[in-house]
């Protein structure tokens, strides 16, 4: 990493700790931020092609809240589930598993992919007492603002996968397409927060286990969204989303909001897809006002 992290004296006092956990015959990295004796504690899912420091800025904003947040199967260091194809359906049992195993009764968040995983948990049967979507994904990606831009990801995705493998992973793991990413969602002007932002993803970015498990991970993002399963959530659900979001729109968020049985949508204006890196403090003061009412009954 290069560019200074704005958040990092906020993250630099909460305490943090890695752990490892047994999950569906693999081992699922992750981290443990807060207090140990926190009267809350959310299990957060990271959103595609990330790893568990994209929601760093979020858990800076959180100093009160215990934060447990693993790296996705094949990305960061939780290295792929053996045999099996990294599909919705193996993410979201995998997350079941997981949020049994380290922290039962947890509250869960999703960002972005991470959201259609958690709801596909949740859905299927995940204990929590609430859910807080980030960044939902609450309309076909295909049909989204940039849909155009979504159907020469799916090209570039299938090419990365088609080609011979040392050509294949030189072209997903490519720099100047990784920063063409980043520059397309980051919609903030300051210029610090945009270079921290270029800068996570350059490095964490192309931190997946092979071609293969990107593939899966990505049709699995394009081919699923949220609102297949939001009628099937009887918890109360925090929907974070922003007013300027590429992939969903805000019009469609405001519609998945009426999809679920008890939600509540906080917009935040003035950015896109990044919320958790350009408006981390306005995402935790709304997870801190969703949360208190039920502090006392959560772990």
């Amino acid at each position: 990493m290069t560019a200074p992290n704005p958040y990092a004296p906020l993250l630099d006092v909460i305490p943090v700790e890695q752990r490892a956990a047994g999950v569906l015959g693999g081992e699922t990295a992750y981290w443990v931020y807060g207090p140990s004796d926190a009267a809350t504690t959310i299990v957060a899912v990271h959103g595609f092609r990330g790893e568990h420091h994209g929601l760093e800025p979020v858990v800076a904003h959180l100093p009160g809240v215990r934060v447990i947040s693993p790296d996705l199967p094949g990305f960061g260091e939780t290295p792929p589930v053996p045999g099996r194809t990294h599909d919705l359906d193996l993410y979201a049992e995998w997350l079941r598993e997981f949020a049994a195993a380290v922290a039962p009764g947890a509250v869960i968040l999703g960002h972005s992919f991470g959201s259609i995983v958690v709801a596909a948990a949740v859905a299927g049967g995940l204990e929590t007492p609430r859910v807080i979507l980030v960044n939902p994904i609450g309309a076909p990606a295909l049909e989204g603002p940039r849909g155009v831009l979504t159907r020469l990801a799916v090209f570039y995705y299938w090419a990365g996968a088609k080609l011979p493998q040392r050509l294949g992973e030189a072209l997903l793991r490519n720099g100047l397409i990784v920063r063409v990413m980043s520059v397309s969602m980051a919609k903030t002007k300051d210029s610090g927060i945009r270079r921290f932002i270029h800068d996570q993803h350059d490095t964490y970015f192309s931190r997946f286990a092979d071609r293969d498990v990107l593939h899966d991970a990505f049709f699995a993002s394009v081919s699923n969204d949220v609102r297949a399963f939001a009628p099937h959530i009887g918890q109360e659900t925090l929907l974070v989303a922003a007013q300027r979001d590429d992939i969903t729109p805000i019009e469609a968020e405001r519609a998945l909001a009426r999809m679920f049985p008890a939600a509540e949508l906080v917009e935040i204006p003035g950015v896109g897809h990044l919320i958790h890196y350009e408006t981390p403090a306005a995402a935790a003061d709304a997870i801190t006002r969703f949360l208190a009412p039920s502090d006392a009954g959560t772990r």
